[in-house]
């Protein structure tokens, strides 16, 4: 079966619109549309009902999924044998993470892992509330729930913790609210709940349950700025705040602890550019255990 067919299924299957599909192939419209009628030509059998919104699976398309992954998977791994054992790791990965961990974490960590191979391209890309390891989105990712579906290998990184935090001077204005009771005379920074990708970030109605001002920022890098700015306080992640001064812990005794989880394909984990990044990531979250709790 021609690859170039195949390559271009999955393409259509995985963006869900041929136009997606031809801009991820670098093809253009006609070109897709043309060799994914040659193959359902080729198979006797419709694999797309193409609408104006989007083309989705047929039966028969449904059946080509998991041989056609499997074709593209052992093409992947003749190629990668193919560099041998002394090559040099190389090709491009795609790592999905929660925006917080990924920008104040992962992008100096993973640096490092690119500077020690230059042939290896690492794309780290936000997490958003739908993504899917299984339809190849990205190669790793980083999250909190553990999906219910889907062929996964999953491996605990490690527990972290949250905690309520103020800016110095937002205290030496206002005052610290001493109890959750007081917390309604503060204006509390949260997250946006349309824009929450996990079920385990369900802390922040705690705060903003019991508040009368609320500011809302989707994303973990701006709650801890506007905290940070004195707009309010917010439950931020204590790894991010350990060097941030500015910042003060209040609330001792209101504590959150969650946990990250890396997702890898099992066709692909074991691609020599995948297995670093995935053996990197585990180690970094070993060595940096502690930087991630705060205990009490």
């Amino acid at each position: 079966m021609d690859w170039d067919l195949i390559r271009v299924f999955l393409a259509v299957a995985r963006e869900g619109q041929i136009l997606a599909a031809a801009r991820k192939l670098g093809l253009n419209h006609a070109t897709v549309a043309r060799r994914l009628d040659a193959l359902e030509a080729a198979l006797g059998s419709p694999l797309f009902d193409r609408r104006p919104p989007g083309s989705l699976l047929t039966e028969a398309g449904e059946r080509l999924l998991p041989a056609a992954e499997r074709i593209e998977t052992e093409l992947l791994g003749i190629s990668d044998a193919m560099r041998g054992a002394g090559a040099s790791v190389s090709g491009t990965v795609r790592i999905g993470a929660p925006d917080g961990l990924g920008n104040l974490f992962l992008a100096p960590a993973l640096g490092t892992l690119a500077q020690a191979h230059p042939d290896l391209v690492i794309e780290l890309v936000p997490l958003p509330r739908a993504f899917s390891i299984s339809k190849r989105e990205a190669d790793l990712a980083i999250g909190l729930d553990v999906p219910a579906e889907g062929r996964l290998t999953v491996t605990w990184l490690g527990d972290y913790t949250l905690g309520v935090y103020a800016a110095r001077a937002y205290v030496e204005a206002h005052g610290a609210p001493a109890t959750l009771e007081e917390v309604a005379r503060h204006r509390v920074v949260s997250g946006v709940e349309d824009y929450a990708y996990a079920s385990s970030l369900d802390y922040a109605h705690v705060l903003a349950g019991r508040a009368q001002r609320l500011f809302r920022c989707a994303g973990v890098v701006g709650q801890m700025e506007a905290v940070r700015a004195g707009i309010g306080i917010g439950v931020l992640h204590d790894f991010a705040v350990r060097d941030v001064p500015e910042l003060v812990r209040i609330l001792p005794a209101i504590r959150f602890r969650r946990a990250y989880h890396l997702f890898a394909h099992p066709d692909t984990r074991d691609l020599a550019r995948v297995a670093a990044c995935h053996d990197f990531l585990i180690a970094t979250f070993r060595e940096n255990r502690e930087r991630f709790i705060v205990e009490g």
